[in-house]
């Protein structure tokens, strides 16, 4: 279980990065029955570091307390300035006793430093795929997606995207009850899929055109039936070819995948919460047998629903 995290405070570091690992592992949230994590800011010598804006951050613990964490985070950066080999020895070291690291845009140019991406899928803010694959040809950079997890490593594109990838941890981890509370405190999307694409280039819906919002909320209202492309776009008054790339348009995935993952969300939250048979929690997510189910656990997850009940089903509370 994730209990140990150090944020590695670079010189040149961008702060909203390295303000969404202090907002997400460092605060201290027990008091609302969510986890409290021993958290520590590190820096190559110790001492304050200057970040990109022209103030510096005060980072008490050098490259030692690395030696500890469960949970290594590293920021995006100024990539003018070059990072300390000590650091990248320590992200080796602790990926090799069993850590993970966990990098926000730029920040994943340091994780190369360290040979960590070689063999490896990986992604970058897309303003900086093409050099992070020129630097480090062994790595497979994936240049238009929100996060890839190679546990590990986990690498988050640019500045939001670092709370989906912070966040995705959080629920591989404690379950989606924990990481959709945190969510709701910082006022962010409890979930989106790290395939989705980075929001670049996106084109506008045309002036006068309707979103698809009402359609995802009536989806979402609708999980159990059976919903095909061709009936989700009738209910948006669009062939199923409009409405297919409508939709990727708006939320950087298709239909089908998008609709996996709210299928998925569901079935998490039902055997969290409830002692319902893996049957019916199967029919009412839309899956409809066990197998199904089963089928788009272990493609997400990595697990069983069975087994994922066992790590996050919440213990009755007496009366």
């Amino acid at each position: 279980m994730l209990r140990d995290v150090a944020v590695i405070a670079l010189e040149g570091a961008h702060a909203f990065e390295l303000g969404v690992f202090c907002e997400v592992f460092g605060i201290d949230r027990s008091g609302d029955a969510l986890p409290r994590y021993d958290f520590a800011l590190v820096s190559a010598t110790g001492q304050d570091v200057p970040t990109r804006h022209g103030f510096e951050v005060r980072a008490s613990h050098g490259p030692e307390r690395l030696a500890t964490a469960d949970l290594i985070c590293v920021p995006a950066y100024d990539l003018r300035v070059r990072q300390s080999d000590r650091l990248a020895e320590e992200l080796c070291a602790a990926v090799e006793r069993g850590a993970r690291v966990l990098s926000i845009c730029t920040g994943a140019f340091l994780l190369g430093q360290a040979g960590l991406l070689d063999g490896r899928s990986c992604t970058t803010h897309w303003q900086y795929t093409g050099e992070l694959a020129r630097r480090h040809p062994q790595a497979r950079v994936e240049s238009d997606v929100l996060y890839v997890d190679e546990d590990p490593v986990l690498t988050g594109a640019g500045t939001a995207a670092g709370v989906d990838t912070c966040l995705h941890l959080v629920r591989k981890e404690h379950g989606s009850a924990v990481a959709n509370a945190i969510a709701r405190r910082m006022v962010a999307p409890p979930h989106r899929e790290g395939g989705q694409r980075q929001y670049r280039e996106r084109p506008q819906p045309r002036e006068g055109t309707a979103s698809l919002s009402p359609v995802l909320t009536w989806i979402e209202a609708n999980l159990d039936q059976d919903l095909t492309v061709e009936a989700m776009a009738h209910r948006a008054h669009l062939s199923p070819r409009t409405f297919a790339r409508r939709f990727q348009q708006e939320t950087g995935t298709t239909p089908l995948q998008w609709l996996t993952g709210q299928r998925i969300l569901l079935a998490q939250h039902h055997l969290e919460t409830t002692d319902e048979p893996i049957t019916a929690i199967a029919s009412r997510t839309g899956f409809g047998t066990i197998d199904n189910l089963r089928h788009h656990f272990a493609r997400r997850l990595g697990t069983t629903p069975q087994g994922y009940r066992r790590i996050f089903r919440a213990p009755h509370k007496e009366s």
